[in-house]
């Protein structure tokens, strides 16, 4: 059974910097998949960047295009994103997912194309 762990959420300052870090187990996970997500309050869910996990191919929200960097350490079986020049608007709970099938070239971007979440961390930016 898959399970994903994301930890390294907190309160910052704008302008800050944090690294949320998602532990998988359960499965292998070639060429799946691995994407953020995050939800404000009164909002829905939505897409943050994502990777292949064989690959290390990356697609990201314009929202987020140059502050936020994705990556992943495949011995650790961990993805982790690394989140700069924050801004109060990124306040959200962050969750990391696993794509529900393998992917070769365009990754997923919408919430039915992922079928495993974890708890989610909460991110918060201050003014």
């Amino acid at each position: 059974q898959v399970r994903l762990v994301e930890s390294g959420g907190g309160l910052v300052q704008a302008g800050g910097s944090l690294r949320l870090s998602c532990a998988a187990s359960g499965r292998t996970f070639s060429s799946y998949a691995m994407g953020w997500f995050r939800q404000a309050p009164g909002k829905e869910r939505e897409f943050v960047v994502a990777i292949n996990w064989s690959s290390g191919s990356t697609y990201y929200a314009d929202s987020v295009k140059g502050r936020f960097t994705i990556s992943r350490d495949n011995a650790k079986n961990t993805v982790y994103l690394q989140m700069n020049s924050l801004k109060p608007e990124d306040t959200a709970v962050y969750y990391c997912a696993v794509s529900n099938g393998r992917y070769y070239g365009a990754l997923p971007i919408t919430l039915p194309e992922y079928g495993y979440w974890g708890q989610g961390t909460q991110v918060t930016v201050s003014s």
